[in-house]
């Protein structure tokens, strides 16, 4: 689809009302290479025995980006380790978008590999394997990190706010990756696991979850973008070793507008 029809679809959906929704493939990608220089628990865990531990580095650079951009990619070269010990292996590729500044592509690719590679992560269970690919390989879904409105034209419904999964495209808004969100009270290292965890999560067949109990962790499935509802955040479906998770369903939080 040309940027011309992806966006004219948006500003359909946007603008008309009673207009047909569309299910909106991602906009044709041109990779660009980048070559680095060889130089569920029976009782919810309490959050002082599983407190979330960082594993990345704070940012060391401010990450400026246009709301829309232009839909060309920056896709990191090589391949990385096959994470986990045993199941089915899904591989994937990153893909940083073209407009966005303070993110380098290879960092990028480093940060995802170390949450989804991570043995608090989704091959802590034993049922998946996973590994990065380059952009020319075979692959099962695609980590974007894109611009809020780039956001909307590959999730196929507007927001400009939160993150998402469709089809096998995992859409990361590089507004909550430079930002965070209000109030979620983590760093901004550990926002960003959930973040890929969580999206990620979806593509693995994961639906949303709920908070089980007031002081608990939040399950990675609970839309900790929106609230936490008296949970504590966390980035992992194994915390401790053991798959933990809450009741099904979703709350009925407000979607703040835009990427602010």
């Amino acid at each position: 689809m040309s940027a011309r029809r992806a966006l004219a679809v948006l500003v359909c959906a946007l603008a008309v009302a009673g207009c047909e929704a569309h299910s909106i493939a991602p906009p044709a990608v041109t990779p660009v290479p980048v070559v680095t220089p060889s130089t569920t628990p029976s009782t919810p865990p309490s959050t002082s025995s599983s407190a979330p531990k960082p594993v990345l580095a704070p940012p060391s650079a401010t990450i400026t980006f246009p709301r829309a951009g232009s839909g060309q990619w920056r896709f990191p070269t090589g391949e990385g380790p096959v994470a986990g010990q045993s199941g089915r292996l899904l591989r994937y590729r990153v893909a940083v978008e073209g407009d966005i500044v303070g993110v380098n592509p290879d960092a990028f690719a480093a940060a995802v590999e170390s949450t989804l590679g991570d043995p608090r992560g989704w091959t802590g269970g034993g049922r998946w394997r996973l590994q990065r690919v380059g952009p020319d390989g075979p692959y099962d879904f695609t980590i974007y990190l894109a611009t809020p409105t780039t956001r909307d034209v590959l999730c196929g419904r507007p927001d400009g706010y939160t993150s998402c999964r469709n089809g096998n495209s995992v859409v990361l808004n590089v507004a909550r990756w430079a930002d965070g969100v209000p109030g979620h009270g983590a760093p901004l290292a550990v926002y960003r696991q959930y973040m890929v965890t969580h999206e990620v999560g979806h593509r693995l067949g994961r639906g949303h979850e709920t908070c089980p109990v007031p002081g608990a962790l939040a399950p990675v499935m609970q839309q900790q973008t929106l609230g936490l509802h008296g949970c504590t955040p966390n980035p992992w479906p194994y915390p401790d070793g053991s798959q933990y998770s809450g009741p099904s369903g979703e709350y009925d939080d407000p979607i703040p507008r835009g990427d602010s």
